[in-house]
């Protein structure tokens, strides 16, 4: 039996949830106030990890490896992603979703750099380099150090990031440069004994902000002695060898430890969340997250630069 209209029990309607029959016209009134459950927003991103830490130089000449560049992620625009991979689709999102996002922390001296994640999206931390080893795999791998042995640099993770390069044959050689995400770190040159350290990987360009910014750049790779040249380090915030850290909310990779073991590893730059969205949505965002929001266009911007919670759109 019908009452005041409706077949069966009165239909109840929040922005959570519905129940009952619904019109054609009840259904675009709710959505004209935004209070049809189950609605969506498409988010653009660009998520880097931090950057891995750097090796110091060894007491025997050699240089340590610089620090692989965090992983890179993105979707903004059709623009490159990382490891010069195809964009990435952005992500569909339900209004009123509490959604985890943290901000990698860049690696301490031979330290792996830290994941960045946003939902589904994990950007891996920046491989390592540690003295007298191979560079280590990460967002973009780690440059291998110089001792001698033709240490390898470590792999990028695909579709984030580049290999590291190898350190040089000669005893007491330089070393590798860290991957960046667009391109590998360079070897170990200069000679026959390979005295000289590696660049550095290039990072990656984005416009993301409404403005075209370079990051997640590889750390150079420090040189066997003083006559020799240390490894620059890649665009995107890569650190120079003997002295240069990754540059802050970059992922760029610290730069190697050179002349003999009198100079130390860095670390890797941290890493960075940049979320892009239209102007008409609200983000909620979470007390343990370091952010700053902007607008361009008609499009709202928040840069994420530390911290770990959960943020919402409404």
């Amino acid at each position: 039996m019908g009452k005041f209209g409706y077949i069966g029990a009165r239909p109840t309607q929040s922005s959570s949830s519905s129940s009952g029959v619904f019109s054609v016209n009840d259904v675009a009134n709710a959505l004209d106030q935004s209070i049809y459950p189950l609605q969506t927003i498409v988010v653009s991103y660009l998520v880097i990890a931090g950057g891995g830490g750097s090796a110091p130089g060894h007491s025997d000449g050699g240089g340590g490896g610089g620090g692989g560049a965090g992983g890179y992620r993105n979707s903004y625009a059709s623009e490159t992603s990382g490891a010069n991979s195809s964009t990435e689709t952005p992500l569909t999102i339900t209004k009123g979703t509490s959604i985890t996002l943290t901000v990698g922390g860049g690696g301490t001296s031979s330290g792996q750099g830290n994941d960045s994640v946003f939902s589904t999206i994990t950007s891996v931390g920046g491989g390592k380099a540690t003295g007298g080893n191979p560079g280590t795999a990460g967002g973009s791998g780690g440059g291998g150090s110089g001792d001698g042995s033709n240490e390898s640099g470590g792999a990028g993770t695909a579709n984030q990031g580049n290999a590291g390069g190898s350190g040089g044959s000669g005893n007491g050689s330089g070393a590798g440069g860290g991957g960046g995400a667009g391109a590998a770190g360079s070897n170990a040159g200069g000679g026959g004994d390979n005295d000289n350290g590696g660049n550095g990987g290039a990072g990656l360009a984005s416009s993301i902000t409404g403005s075209s910014v370079t990051r997640a750049g590889g750390g150079g790779g420090g040189s066997s002695d003083q006559n020799s040249n240390n490894g620059s380090g890649g665009s995107g915030g890569g650190g120079n060898a003997g002295g240069g850290t990754g540059t802050a909310n970059t992922g760029g990779g610290g730069g190697g430890g050179d002349r003999g073991g009198t100079d130390t590893g860095r670390a890797g730059g941290s890493g960075v969340v940049i979320l892009r969205f239209p102007n008409t949505i609200t983000i909620t965002i979470g007390s343990g997250l370091t952010s700053s929001t902007s607008t361009s266009g008609s499009d709202t911007i928040v840069q994420f630069t530390e911290g770990t919670d959960t943020v919402s759109f409404s």
